[in-house]
């Protein structure tokens, strides 16, 4: 036999007498032996992992819910965190849950300290699950250093998961700077963020108002080749609308659309409420269409943005319709549609029905809440209904709500307009007894209000005290050393530096502290302060001013120029005002609309008419879509004198502009007059009522002024029955008034004159300078004669000058007197020449009830 042979032959042998091994198949370990063993073992790490092969997740769930001691629980949970085929989200819920019981967070730090006394490595997910709980509970403090502490006391390295968690918390308490900081942080740690990541920072952004930043997050995720889901696109299209940026809103939809990202109702809705709010309705109304199309039945919220767009555009007719279309298709209107709805009627004047809606909606179980009064309340001071909005504060109360912030805002800028600013400053004082802190909004209507009552010293204290805010030891800290905090910039470098160094909770409390303390001054104080100094012919506080805000980090904006040129023109540096003017578009800073017409006025009161036509092409060449050679041909006209021609000329093409301006026009009518040129002016009121333009009234009384210096009265009088029939109503306020007539002996030179005194008795809100006066008049007839006419008002519901020159009118009108003959002479026409004088003789500077000064901007508006 042969070696091979033999040896086949022992193999074959040796194989068949080996017995063949087979698989042992071993049964997953149950929950009740799993329980037994961590109740029993102690420590109970090392039993665990000698059955962890054996484990499955749903047992681990199943423990983790039927385990009766909570720190066992948490240190089981500990334990099986550090596996990933353990890591089910429902296990996370279950021991938030054992959170939020009682001493919960107590007994899971307790756990964590004796794992690390043990010499136990503690997962992420551990923390993790600590920071969701402290989110649920709102305890967005104790949340942050918990994030701190994880690697700083516990050297526990955040994964992705945990600093998503943390973002989310930081963004909802409205600290994005140290959610940016964090977000620094993470890069820095080679932690490669995801789409949840930059979705919550976006979304942070956006309701933060820096859309910009967002966009810049947006492009930075796609660079990184992250697709961005439906919430992101959500959220920026949100931000753009809110940024009044709606064609970048339609374009980034077309793009998420062409991206294979389909939206949602949500999505829809977004794109909708910013349509309505910028007032796109078209495309609202389109959006609205195709949803319905598609088989989206239209729900209250649809209906809301609808609705509160149409009232935002004072589209009160079209947005009552939609009301009633709603109510017609069965759907019951909410809280917040009933409030939009109070807000419509009482921004159109209509506080009464907004009254009786409110009163509707209680009785339809529907319960007002803070923001609901707080909407009809400003409908009243609007109205100058004063006492009446502070009895509606007073019933918040009995709907299980309190008085907040806003509502005493809203009364101290309602109490200020009306001149009541010692009422105001009693409201602000009262707010911190009662637990509300001032907003910055709060700040700045009491401060405007003091400036125009002249109380500048005071409204300066005020400034000062909402810098230092309410803990001036914590402003004064940092506003020293040498990394001093003077800025937004120097800020959130403090605050980089603080998460870099692990201080994560140092620099949460420094932001939250700065939040509470006070409310830093923001480039509307620092304006109306420079309208203050400026009125007052303090140019060098206002340029003060200037420069202090560019310290504290704010940029000067259009309404800032604005002032300074204003400033500067009421000291009669007119030069320094056009450096300004220039110095404003080298910094990037673009005219607005108000800078442009500010040159023009006071160029036409220097009777400088044509630097201000000058003014008025480079104000219409800034435009967009504006033809040049015919705003050249405009200028040849205004060159050659044929101002007609040039008026005319713009108008033909620049009505036709949806952003049309009429102001420009009336100033060069009033600068006409300033002039003494009132045929000019004249012949620009004539085509401006031609063309269907709307002449202002301080246009009109200008021009009446004018005309009847020149004793052009027939003209004069035309002009203020024009007024008479464009103006809109003015409101509740009654009067009544008394004639007395006299004849007096006359004389050669002045037997065609007559005299008239006017005494108004005027509430205390109203200025003295409207309260009398001895008006000079020319009348028809061969006797002289003294007419006293005294008005007093009955009740204030705003316009009283407007009210007391019309029962000036009523009252003369309806006048008899008897002349030398004994003839009965009735004085209709008489009436004419009061109001044509009156208004030529009314003061430059009229207080009105809602206490604002300069020239009656609405005059003898109709009820």
């Amino acid at each position: 036999m042969k070696l091979h042979d033999l040896l086949l032959r022992k193999i074959s042998r040796l194989n068949s007498s080996t017995p063949k091994p087979h698989h042992i198949h071993i049964p997953p370990l149950s929950t009740a032996k799993l329980l037994d063993i961590i109740t029993t073992s102690n420590p109970m790490e090392p039993a665990l992992e000698k059955v962890a092969p054996v484990l499955l997740p749903a047992v681990v769930n199943s423990v983790l819910k039927e385990i009766k001691n909570p720190q066992l629980g948490f240190r089981f949970f500990v334990w099986a965190a550090r596996r990933r085929n353990f890591r089910l989200w429902v296990s996370f819920d279950f021991i938030v849950d054992m959170l939020v019981e009682e001493n919960g967070f107590e007994l899971y730090w307790k756990t964590l300290e004796q794992l690390k006394g043990c010499g136990i490595s503690i997962p992420s997910d551990s923390f993790t699950v600590l920071i969701a709980g402290y989110r649920k509970v709102r305890m967005g403090e104790k949340a942050v250093e918990a994030f701190g502490r994880m690697y700083k006391d516990f050297d526990c390295q955040p994964d992705l998961h945990a600093y998503n968690v943390v973002l989310h918390v930081m963004v909802e308490k409205e600290v994005i700077l140290l959610a940016l900081a964090i977000y620094s942080v993470m890069l820095k740690s080679n932690c490669a963020p995801n789409c949840a990541t930059y979705t919550t920072l976006i979304d942070g952004l956006c309701k933060s108002g820096k859309t910009e930043d967002a966009l810049r997050l947006f492009d930075e995720m796609t660079l990184r080749g992250i697709q961005p889901n439906r919430i992101t696109y959500t959220a920026i299209l949100s931000g753009l609308c809110q940024a009044k940026r709606a064609d970048e809103a339609g374009r980034l939809f077309n793009t998420m659309i062409s991206s294979g990202c389909s939206p949602d109702q949500i999505t829809y809705y977004a794109l909708l409420d910013g349509f309505c709010k910028l007032g796109e309705f078209d495309k609202a109304f389109t959006l609205s269409r195709f949803l319905k199309k598609n088989g989206c039945v239209l729900g209250i919220k649809a209906y809301s943005s609808l609705i509160d767009g149409l009232f935002r555009a004072r589209m009160f007719k079209e947005a009552h319709e939609l009301f009633q279309k709603m109510s017609e298709e069965n759907i019951t209107p909410d809280l917040i549609l009933y409030t939009i709805m109070i807000r419509g009627l009482s921004d159109a004047g209509r506080v009464k029905d907004a009254w009786n809606l409110l009163r509707l909606m209680t009785e339809r179980g529907v319960a007002p809440d803070t923001y609901c009064y707080n909407t009809l309340i400003k409908g009243f001071c609007d109205m100058g209904l004063l006492a009446k909005a502070r009895s509606l504060k007073l019933e918040i109360s009995k709907h299980d709500c309190f008085p907040d912030t806003f509502t005493h805002t809203i009364l101290i800028c309602g109490m200020c307009k009306n001149g009541l600013v010692g009422e105001a400053r009693e409201i602000f004082n009262e707010m911190e007894k009662v637990g509300c802190l001032p907003s910055v909004v709060t700040f700045n209507a009491l401060i405007d209000g003091l400036c125009k009552v002249g109380e500048l010293e005071e409204a300066h204290l005020l400034f000062y005290k909402m810098e230092v805010g309410r803990n001036p030891s914590l402003f004064l800290r940092l506003s020293q050393g040498q990394n001093r905090v003077l800025d937004s910039a120097s800020l959130q470098t403090m605050v980089e530096r603080l998460c870099d160094s692990g201080a994560v909770l140092k620099a949460y409390k420094l932001l939250k502290q700065l939040a509470d303390s006070g409310v830093l001054p923001n480039i509307t104080t620092y304006n109306i302060l420079i309208n203050c100094f400026s009125k007052a012919g303090n140019i060098n506080g206002a340029f003060k001013m200037f420069k202090e805000l560019q310290l504290k980090g704010h940029l000067p904006d259009s309404v800032t120029y604005a002032t300074l040129i204003d400033g500067l023109q009421r000291v009669d540096r007119e030069e320094d005002a056009f450096v300004v003017f220039e110095q404003m578009m080298k910094k990037g800073c673009t005219p607005s609309s108000a800078v442009y017409k500010s040159l023009m006025t006071w160029s036409c009161r220097r009777k400088k008419v044509s630097v201000a036509c000058s003014i008025w092409m480079k104000y219409l060449m800034s435009l967009p879509g504006r033809e040049e050679e015919a705003i050249k041909a405009a200028e040849e006209y205004f060159e050659r004198g044929e101002l007609d021609k040039a008026v005319r000329g713009l108008l033909e093409w620049e009505s036709k502009f949806v952003d049309f301006d009429s102001a420009p026009y009336t100033i060069l009518l009033i600068g006409l007059c300033q002039a003494g040129k009132s045929d000019e002016a004249l012949k620009v009121f004539s085509i401006l009522v031609e063309w269907g333009i709307n002449v202002s009234a301080p246009s009109c009384v200008t021009l009446i002024r004018s005309l009847c210096t020149e004793h052009n009265l027939d003209q004069a009088i035309n002009v203020f029955c024009y007024t008479m029939e464009k103006e809109a109503k003015i409101g509740c306020t009654n009067m009544l008034a008394a004639i007395k007539m006299e004849i007096i002996s006359s004389t050669t030179e002045s037997a065609d004159e007559g005299c008239i005194v006017i005494d108004f008795h005027m509430p205390p809100i109203c200025s003295p300078i409207v309260i009398s006066g001895m008006i000079n008049l020319m009348v028809s007839g061969k006797a002289a004669w003294m007419a006293y006419l005294d008005t007093h008002c009955l009740n204030a519901g705003g316009a009283l000058f407007d009210t007391a020159l019309l029962l000036a009118v009523a009252a003369f009108s309806h006048c008899t007197y008897l002349d030398h003959s004994s003839h009965i002479v009735r004085t209709p026409r008489l009436a004419s020449h009061v109001c044509v004088e009156a208004l030529a003789n009314v003061p430059d500077v009229v207080v009105s009830q809602n206490g604002s000064s300069g020239i009656r901007k609405e005059i003898l508006e109709i009820h």
